[in-house]
């Protein structure tokens, strides 16, 4: 996979980064907040292909809250070497609404699967799926392949290539 490879320390900072900014949403509008980002494993987060998908998933995403006429306070994208993200802060909309979206647009086609959605609601608290999502590689859990290191990088990364083109 071609791209800027980056290493824990970055990402890390970045995931610590993006909590803060999510927790500053959640209280400054006192709504939900909606964090996409791509679910990629490996050392390279972002690239051409990775950029698009992105694209579509933040369209798809931004559709479905127009549909049911979200009131969203705030909008802001990054895209670093760490990875895209758009982050939303919604205040009309129930959390669990928000969270049922995401879960149907993760779980819509084969790219959706690189989604990673989440849905903060205005506690705090990250809603969560009820069924686990499978592994882009095999049809076991994707947390349980994550842990025991089932797939090597370069298989997942292979596996992400032929779901992007």
């Amino acid at each position: 996979m071609e791209g800027r490879e980056i290493d824990l320390s970055m990402m890390l900072a970045r995931r610590e980064s993006r909590s803060k900014e999510q927790n500053f949403l959640r209280t400054k509008y006192e709504g939900t907040c909606i964090s996409f980002t791509m679910n990629i494993p490996g050392p390279i987060k972002t690239n051409r292909l990775i950029r698009r998908a992105f694209e579509n998933g933040k369209n798809l995403l931004m559709a479905r809250l127009e549909e049911i006429n979200a009131e969203i306070n705030h909008v802001s994208e990054i895209h670093e070497d760490t990875g895209d993200e758009l982050l939303l802060s919604v205040k009309n909309i129930p959390a669990s609404k928000l969270k049922d979206i995401a879960i149907d647009i993760e779980n819509s086609s084969l790219v959706g699967r690189l989604y990673d959605i989440d849905v903060i609601d205005a506690q705090g608290i990250k809603l969560s799926r009820q069924n686990f999502r499978k592994c882009i590689i095999c049809d076991r859990q994707a947390q349980e392949c994550a842990r025991s290191r089932t797939h090597t990088v370069q298989e997942m990364q292979k596996a992400i290539e032929e779901i992007l083109s």
